[in-house]
C-alpha cells in the first residue's frame, strides 16, 4: 500500500471513533483507504469493506461481555463499525429477532436434524433492513451528514425513514414507482420525503449514483451507497444471533435470500470472524442462496458454471429481491462453491405456496422475500442437495403484511349470526 493511503489510515481512525474499526479495505486488490464515506477503490474501482483490528484474548470473557449486553444489536458493539457508547444514542435498536425452532415445518419437509426460522419481522419496521441503517446512521453520524437516503425496493425505504426520524436527521428516499402499497405506506408515514422513480430498482439506484455527485446531494448519506460498506456490516449481525441462539455453534446449513447478494456475503464474514475469535468451533457449513425465477441472475450464473452475472430485468411478485444487477453477485457465487451449496430459484407459485406453508406450520407469515428461502429450501431437499439430516437456517427477512398483493386470502365462510348458520357448515 502506498505511503499516502497508510498516512490517510492512520489519521482517520484518530478522527473519527467508529470502535474497532480502522480502515477501508478494497475487496479485490486489498488497497487501504481512510475510515470515510467512499465505497469504490481509487486504484481498480473495487467495492469497499470494513477493515478491523478485533478483540483479542479470552473468548469466555468476550461471550460473557456479549451475553451480558442489551436485547439488540449494541450487544455485538465489539465487533461492529461503531462507537462504544452507541447504545446510548438515539436508534431504533433492532435486532435479537427470534429465532424460531420449526419442528411443525421440518416435519412437513423432511427435516430430522433440526430446522430453524430467523424472524426477522420482528424488527422495528418489520425487515432486517432495520439493522444494516442502523449501523449506516452511526457512520453518518461521525461523518456529519444531515440527511439519511437510500435507493429502495421498499424495505430499506420505510427502515431509513423510521431511523431518521429517531435520530433526528431529515431522510429523502427513493423508489420504483410500482411497489407494493403496503411498503410505500410505510416509507412515507415517518414524514420524511419518499420520491417515486419511473423504473427498476436497477434505475433508482443509478440515479442515486449521480445525485451523490451533484450539489443537491451534498450532506446526504445514501446508505446503500456512499454509506454502503458500514451499512453492510449489519448483516452480521444476523450470523451472530443465530450462532448465539444456537448455543455458540455454527448452523450447518443455512439458506439466505439474493437481492444484491450483500446480506448472504456479510453473514458468511460474521461466521469466518466468530471462528477467528473462538467464539465458535470451527467446522464445515454451507450456505445456500435463493432468488425468485424472475429475477434469478445469480442462481442462473451459479447453474450455468459462470464467475459472472449477467444482469436481467426483473418480472416477480418478489419485489424486494428484484435487484437484476446484483453488486454482490459474483461473490455470492464464490461463497456458494467455497462452502459446498448452492443458488437456487423458485417460481411466483412457489413462492406463494411457501407462504402459505410457513404460515400453516408454524404461525409465521413471511413477506414474499421469505416465501422465496422456505420455497427453495423445499426445491433443495426434494433434490437431494440440502440435507435433511442436518441442522438449518432458513431466514425469514420480513413481514407479510408488507406483501398482501401476493396472497389471496378471506374468511373461509361468511354466515348469519346464529348457531343454525354455524351448523349449517358442518
Amino acid at each position: 500500500m502506498a505511503v499516502e493511503a497508510v498516512e490517510a489510515v492512520e489519521s482517520a481512525t484518530t478522527s473519527v471513533s467508529l470502535g474497532p474499526a480502522v480502515a477501508l479495505s478494497c475487496r479485490e486488490c486489498g488497497e487501504r483507504f481512510a475510515l470515510g464515506p467512499i465505497f469504490a477503490c481509487a486504484s481498480c474501482f473495487g467495492p469497499l469493506e470494513v477493515a478491523y483490528e478485533l478483540p483479542a484474548g479470552d473468548p469466555e470473557a468476550l461471550r460473557r461481555r456479549i451475553e451480558a449486553g442489551p436485547a439488540n444489536i449494541w450487544r455485538y458493539a465489539p465487533l461492529l463499525p461503531v462507537p462504544a457508547d452507541v447504545a446510548d444514542k438515539p436508534n431504533l435498536n433492532p435486532g435479537f429477532t427470534k429465532l424460531v425452532k420449526a419442528d411443525n415445518l421440518a416435519r412437513e419437509l423432511g427435516v430430522t436434524g433440526g430446522l430453524y426460522v430467523k424472524d426477522d419481522s420482528g424488527n422495528p419496521t418489520h425487515s432486517f433492513k432495520d439493522r444494516v441503517v442502523a449501523i449506516a446512521v452511526e457512520a453518518a453520524r461521525a461523518f456529519g451528514f444531515t440527511t439519511l437516503s437510500c435507493s429502495s425496493t421498499g424495505n430499506l425505504a420505510g427502515a431509513v425513514g423510521a431511523a431518521a426520524a429517531r435520530a433526528g436527521f431529515k431522510s429523502c428516499v427513493f423508489i420504483p414507482h410500482d411497489l407494493e402499497a403496503g411498503k410505500v405506506v410505510m416509507a412515507a408515514v415517518y414524514g420524511g420525503e419518499l420520491i417515486g422513480i419511473e423504473g427498476t430498482y436497477d434505475d433508482v439506484n443509478r440515479f442515486c449514483s449521480e445525485l451523490i455527485g451533484d450539489p443537491l446531494g451534498e450532506g446526504w448519506g445514501f446508505v446503500n451507497v456512499n454509506l454502503r460498506p458500514y451499512y453492510g456490516e449489519g448483516s452480521k449481525t444476523l450470523a451472530y444471533e443465530i450462532c448465539e441462539q444456537l448455543g455458540w455453534r455454527l448452523p450447518d446449513q443455512i439458506v439466505i435470500p439474493i437481492a444484491s447478494g450483500s446480506q448472504l456475503t456479510k453473514i458468511d464474514k460474521g461466521l469466518k470472524e466468530l471462528v477467528a475469535l473462538g467464539l465458535v468451533e470451527d467446522r464445515p457449513y454451507r450456505i445456500f442462496g435463493a432468488q425468485a425465477e424472475g429475477c434469478s441472475p445469480v442462481s442462473r450464473a451459479f447453474k450455468d458454471g459462470h464467475d459472472v452475472v449477467r444482469p436481467v430485468k426483473p418480472d416477480t411478485i418478489a419485489k424486494s429481491l428484484a435487484i437484476g444487477n446484483p453488486a454482490d453477485g459474483p461473490y455470492v457465487l464464490d461463497i456458494a462453491r467455497r462452502t459446498g451449496g448452492a443458488v437456487e430459484d423458485v417460481t411466483d407459485e412457489q413462492i406463494v405456496d411457501a407462504i402459505r406453508l410457513l404460515a400453516r406450520t408454524e404461525g409465521i407469515f413471511a413477506e414474499t422475500a421469505g416465501g422465496v428461502t422456505v420455497g427453495v429450501t423445499k426445491k433443495l431437499i426434494e433434490a437431494g442437495v440440502l440435507d435433511p439430516a442436518l441442522t438449518t437456517v432458513v431466514l425469514n427477512t420480513g413481514d407479510g403484511l408488507k406483501t398482501l398483493d401476493a396472497v389471496a386470502a378471506g374468511p373461509t365462510a361468511t354466515i348469519k349470526p346464529s348457531l343454525d348458520a354455524f351448523r349449517a357448515l358442518a
